[in-house]
């Protein structure tokens, strides 16, 4: 028993020994972990502690490796992108399209003009033909005012209004065809007013108005009684009519063509009489803005020759002193509509520079309203298949592209019809021309819509062309 009571009490120290020593050890843990954090500032606390990094621990040659591919890769994006800005497709589609040499220059309007007015322009005038409408020779175009007009009008007015009471009560009794074929007139005339906007065609049609209703009083007069209160309503009106149409001052038309109200004292000196007076001297003492709108007159009007009128410019362009008389060209009008043009007359001026006149024949009426205006000359164009110059190669003066075809190469013969600074027109020779050309056996000539042409050919390129 003692040795058994003996064995169990060292059993115990041995125990708590071994646990002093967990303890032991446990606290230095502590310890040191205390501190490690005892180093780290208070405003850090979720800071991890790692190993701080030491360019000695870097393999020297594997760096100087990276470093250099890393160069090697930017060296070759760089000229990537510079090849890509500089010529953005190694090869371009052959499409239809057209180019053309174009200058804008500003004009000055020469036209064939007579200008009308008469005798009592001071009291104003009633337009009886709307700006631009076209006439034939003895056509009432305008009338002055007489003296006296509003007082007839204002009567005139008046009786109207009893007319049209009047009618109303007997509408029955004064039926006829005519009477029901002007009241559709007065109704289809009236629709059309509500869809316009310009103001003379409205003053236009209220003309018509007032004549159709005046016409279909007159029928009702005609089929009153007579004696009756219509009757007289409409003697009356006709009386004062007459007075008005007496003392009015009707200007006609004294030759065929375009009627114009903007008359701005240039139609003697603008003229197609004489054209070697006009220079870039004389025009530029006229004194003229581009663009600006002649002001329509309440005294005169004009008849503008409908079938030529003529434009005036001053250029310094190598097409312009390449120009001769009786060359065709084109002219963009301010609308940009296009018009054919001819060169009529060409005065050499200092400084390289011309003064050139063209005849037009369309777009006449549009410039009614211009004395000076800017507008385009489309010295040419030309249409075919249209191609980058970069794709065109010259040989002892023949021109080429290379055409690649599922990865062959072939080199094309092209006829170049016209150029720009940046692209051509091109077509194919015909047989006759290729037979005088004389060429080589076994060269292609034949270039057809969407070709696939290389773009900058190198030398290997057409050589393996060839």
């Amino acid at each position: 028993m003692k040795n058994k009571k003996t064995n169990n009490n060292k059993s115990r120290k041995e125990t708590r020994k071994i646990a002093k020593e967990k303890k032991k050890n446990y606290k230095k843990k502590i310890d040191k972990r205390d501190s490690i954090y005892s180093n780290i500032e208070p405003s850090q606390p979720n800071i991890t502690v790692k190993k701080k990094f030491n360019l000695k621990n870097i393999n020297k040659p594997k760096l100087v490796i990276v470093i250099l591919l890393l160069i090697a890769v930017l060296v070759y994006i760089t000229l990537g992108v510079y090849n890509l800005i500089k010529n953005p497709s190694d090869s371009v589609i052959v499409y239809e399209g057209s180019i053309s040499e174009e200058e804008t220059v500003n004009g000055y309007i020469i036209r064939d003009e007579t200008v009308i007015s008469g005798e009592n322009y001071k009291n104003g005038m009633v337009q009886i033909k709307s700006e631009g409408d076209r006439v034939a020779s003895g056509d009432p175009i305008f009338r002055y005012y007489t003296s006296g007009e509003d007082d007839l009008k204002a009567k005139i007015a008046e009786l109207d209004v009893k007319i049209q009471e009047a009618m109303e009560e007997n509408n029955e009794d004064l039926f006829s065809t005519d009477t029901k074929l002007l009241d559709t007139q007065i109704s289809e005339t009236l629709d059309k007013i509500y869809d316009l906007n310009d103001t003379q065609k409205i003053k236009e049609y209220k003309r018509d108005i007032s004549e159709y209703i005046t016409r279909k009083a007159k029928i009702a007069g005609e089929l009153s009684p007579s004696g009756s209160y219509l009757k007289k309503l409409i003697d009356e009106r006709s009386s004062y009519e007459n007075e008005l149409n007496s003392g009015a001052e009707y200007i006609n038309a004294t030759k065929s063509g375009i009627v114009s109200y903007r008359v701005d004292g240039l139609e003697e000196t603008l003229n197609p009489n004489d054209f070697s007076k006009i220079n870039k001297e004389f025009l530029e003492n006229l004194n003229l803005k581009t663009g600006q709108i002649i002001s329509t007159s309440n005294e005169r009007g004009k008849i503008v020759n409908n079938f030529v009128a003529y434009i005036a410019c001053v250029s310094d362009s190598e097409e312009a002193n390449a120009a001769e008389i009786g060359d065709k060209v084109k002219i963009a009008l301010p609308s940009t509509k296009e018009v054919e043009a001819k060169i009529e007359y060409i005065t050499k001026e200092e400084n390289n520079e011309v003064t050139i006149i063209f005849s037009i024949h369309e777009g006449i009426d549009e410039l009614l309203s211009y004395r000076k205006t800017s507008f385009d000359i489309i010295w040419w164009d030309a249409k075919g298949y249209k191609v980058p110059n970069s794709s065109i190669i010259t040989e002892k003066d023949l021109n080429y592209v290379i055409r690649t075809r599922a990865g062959y190469l072939d080199k094309v013969l092209v006829k170049v019809k016209k150029r720009t600074d940046s692209y051509s027109v091109v077509t194919n020779y015909s047989t006759s021309e290729l037979e005088e050309l004389d060429l080589e056996s076994g060269v292609s000539t034949s270039i057809i819509l969407y070709d696939e042409l290389i773009l900058n050919p190198s030398e290997d390129q057409v050589r393996e062309a060839t």
